[in-house]
């Protein structure tokens, strides 16, 4: 997430790999790495994103995840607040990925899991005045 010179609050988005569809960065968890410490490697890997990110989560959504043998798994995300200073021109999934920055109710818009909309429509509204989100930006 940013906030805009003018205060405009904006989420960052990437494409899936698969499908192309908008969805935000995640991953699995790593060996040897706190959980918000792999979404940050995930938010660089698949987006370019560089910032902080807090330790507390403002939400979870699941999603089916389709394997390479065609069957799917049930994955449930943990969201982490990550706050993006910077935006690299080259990272690893760069040819892989599209990025954008959408408001709030733009990403809502676009992805495909009820939870993940719901949490995103959430954060139309002061999302800086969210439990979480207030007390990660305080302590950043």
């Amino acid at each position: 997430m940013r906030w805009k010179k003018d205060g405009t609050f904006q989420v960052l988005m990437v494409t899936s790999r698969e499908t192309k569809r908008w969805i935000m960065p995640k991953g699995w968890t790593m060996d040897g790495h706190k959980p918000w410490a792999a979404a940050e490697i995930e938010a660089l890997e698949e987006a370019g994103a560089v910032g902080y990110i807090g330790e507390e989560v403002i939400g979870t959504y699941t999603y089916r995840k389709k394997l390479a043998d065609g069957s799917f798994l049930k994955c449930e995300v943990d969201v982490y607040p990550m706050v993006v200073e910077q935006l690299k021109r080259n990272w690893k999934e760069r040819d892989q990925r599209k990025r954008r920055w959408f408001s709030a109710k733009g990403a809502a818009k676009r992805v495909s899991e009820p939870k993940l909309e719901k949490l995103l429509k959430s954060l139309i509204k002061k999302p800086a005045k969210q439990p979480v989100i207030r007390e990660f930006l305080k302590a950043s």
